[in-house]
């Protein structure tokens, strides 16, 4: 069972952190609880359309994590509604006529490995991650507590709000892959306000930032070259080397010239080559990003990553396969949005209120926001100060537990006062 306060929440979810399409245990103590307030829940094909999903985990991925997820206590009943990685989890709750509200909350974690240090709250209050090479390094497991907790108080008789809400728990946020499948589903088709949060973002504790702004475009990158094997002493004239070809296209990627017309990021996340000593490589592999602060200059980017890789490639005599794994766009808070929820934090008394943020990043979020913009309806991305120990996605992270209860306090005053 789950604790019922969102600081125990979200340390129950921190010390079993489940990473992309394999939230099995969250997804299912989430639906659980929904039910058990009254909301109507839909999980896996309910609520996710996985046509043209990349990087899915494997079949034994999804073996392995269902059954560590029953062993933890999750309902195997939930699991068994959330085929290959459909763990996507919404609560409906209806009180009469009004707008739809939609709050989004991502809970997957990150393949980091979580530092063991007695300075590391986590690991000296017992809640550590107990997953080898996966942690929640990003804040997740706070937004997953904060959606419980909201939920119970907005489910209270004595609430006054009017209308349906929607609580979206959204995998796979990690990597851009998450929130399309919700999209493509139709899940967002008839909300009319729609609001996601992140807690922390380098924003200090008791502050406030009505919208997130700096959304980057992005693209996440699978690069496979290949190559052929020789003997590395005897005959290495008859090799192809996959690995040289990869390490070459490397630091020319990162040198890749600066974009006047926009800010530009990219990274190589990953290196993965070669058989054993004596043999000339035949595959290598990269896993990497590119992010832009505009469309335009994103196409510019990968443009210029493609024709690099491409060279690197040629230099060995290999060949290179591009996987676009994910993607990510930009996305702007209707001001309605931020004037519903300035007056959200002015009831609650949350803290310091400022107007925008940069999120220095992504969030896939914003295909959400899209899609309910598009529809005619408004949308929202705010930011929860939260003082941080390292940054996001660092095996040190870790925040103030106190904005969960100011987070919770926010959002549900956005939903109960401002219709």
């Amino acid at each position: 069972m789950l604790p019922h306060d969102v600081i125990g929440m979200r340390r129950s979810f921190h010390s079993f952190p489940e990473t992309a399409f394999l939230e099995y245990r969250t997804a299912a103590l989430v639906a659980e609880r929904l039910a058990e307030l009254g909301y109507a829940v839909r999980v896996g094909p309910e609520v996710m359309s996985m046509d043209g999903v990349r990087g899915l985990p494997s079949k034994e991925s999804h073996q392995q994590a269902q059954e560590a997820a029953r062993a933890a206590g999750a309902s195997p009943l939930w699991i068994s509604r959330m085929p290959n990685g459909q763990t996507a989890v919404c609560g409906d709750l209806k009180r009469g006529d009004g707008p739809v509200i939609a709050l989004r909350f991502d809970m997957d974690a990150l393949p980091v490995q979580e530092i063991k240090d007695d300075t590391h709250l986590p690991s000296l209050k017992g809640f550590s991650s107990s997953c080898e090479g996966r942690m929640h390094a990003c804040g997740h497991d706070g937004h997953t507590a904060i959606g419980l907790a909201v939920a119970a108080r907005l489910a209270s008789p004595e609430t006054i709000w009017r209308g349906t809400l929607r609580l979206i728990f959204q995998p796979a946020e990690e990597g851009g892959r998450g929130a399309q499948p919700i999209v493509n589903h139709g899940l967002l088709d008839d909300v009319d306000i729609f609001l996601a949060a992140h807690l922390g973002c380098q924003l200090p504790s008791g502050t406030i930032a009505l919208a997130a702004d700096g959304f980057l475009w992005a693209e996440k990158w699978n690069v496979t070259f290949k190559g052929v094997a020789a003997h590395a002493a005897m005959c290495p004239e008859e090799g192809r080397n996959a690995l040289l070809a990869a390490a070459i296209s490397i630091p020319a990627l990162y040198a890749l010239p600066r974009d006047g017309q926009a800010d530009t990021r990219i990274n190589v996340g990953l290196l993965h080559a070669g058989r054993t000593r004596n043999v000339i490589a035949d595959e290598a592999t990269l896993e990497m990003e590119l992010r832009s602060s505009t469309n335009d200059g994103l196409k510019r980017l990968t443009s210029g990553a493609r024709r690099t890789l491409e060279g690197a490639a040629l230099t060995q005599g290999a060949t290179i396969d591009i996987d676009v794994y994910g993607t990510a766009i930009s996305a702007i808070s209707d001001t309605s949005i931020t004037e519903r929820l300035h007056h959200a934090v002015l009831a609650t008394k949350g803290g310091e209120v400022i107007q925008t943020w940069p999120i220095g990043g992504g969030d896939d979020a914003t295909f959400m926001m899209q899609r309910v913009q598009e529809r005619g309806g408004q949308a929202g991305y705010c930011l929860i100060g939260a003082d941080l120990t390292a940054p996001h996605h660092a095996s040190a992270f870790d925040f103030d537990e106190s904005a969960l209860e100011k987070a919770v306090d926010i959002l549900f005053s956005f939903v109960e006062k401002t219709q």
